[in-house]
């Protein structure tokens, strides 16, 4: 198949149709031709990245990732489960595949052999956080994604930007708005100047040194 979708003024691998259907996304997401690395529709509006991961992007998803795996070795309960990177659909109206997905908590998807790797909201709970490592797609993500993820009631997002290396983190109100937080309602008490302040220290160690810095903060409050 051809893909249809109008360039945009983000780089040259994404891809926007403002005027898509449930089918033009399916045909996508299950094209063999069309090597997507994310994806997103919401209500007529397709969003196709088809550039491959840079290391910059993967060094700060994997960075979050481990963040997360220490504040469960301090916070065992209740139970986290990251799903990061897995497409999430709410069938005929909405789809994303953000780069971190943690779930909290009871309920969380499990699959049986032969069904499709997916997160279908209409038999599967939303996640409790979302966020992207916007590397190259900080205004999207900031916009339309995070209308996305609104809409779809999903209670905290984060917003890496990689350049400016800032963490953008929101909950979601009563009203079903966004708006900025201080503190994490997920992972609670967890500060996101703190998070942001390990973000730093990638212009000058690993990821893994990083997230061993962040740990240790953690046990000094803890």
């Amino acid at each position: 198949m051809t893909l249809s979708l109008e360039k945009s003024s983000q780089p040259s691998s994404l891809r926007q149709q403002h005027d898509a259907t449930w089918q033009d996304y399916a045909a996508v997401r299950d094209s063999s031709e069309i090597d997507w690395r994310k994806i997103a529709f919401n209500q007529g509006w397709l969003w196709v990245d088809m550039g491959t991961e840079g290391p910059n992007h993967a060094s700060f998803s994997d960075l979050l990732t481990m963040i997360f795996g220490f504040w469960v070795f301090l916070h065992p309960k209740p139970v986290l489960q990251s799903f990061g990177r897995c497409l999430i659909e709410k069938p005929e109206t909405q789809a994303c595949a953000p780069d971190l997905v943690l779930y909290k908590g009871e309920n969380i998807p499990k699959w049986q052999p032969g069904e499709p790797r997916r997160i279908v909201l209409n038999r599967h709970r939303l996640p409790d956080l979302v966020g992207e490592i916007a590397d190259t797609t900080l205004s999207l993500d900031l916009d339309e994604q995070k209308q996305l993820y609104a809409s779809l009631g999903i209670a905290e997002y984060w917003v890496v930007d990689v350049k400016g290396v800032r963490l953008f983190a929101f909950g979601l109100t009563a009203a079903g708005v966004y708006e900025s937080i201080q503190v994490s309602q997920v992972l609670e008490g967890l500060e996101i100047a703190l998070v942001e302040q390990t973000l730093e220290r990638l212009s000058e160690e690993t990821n893994t040194a990083a997230a061993n810095w962040l740990m240790q903060q953690l046990q000094t409050v803890n």
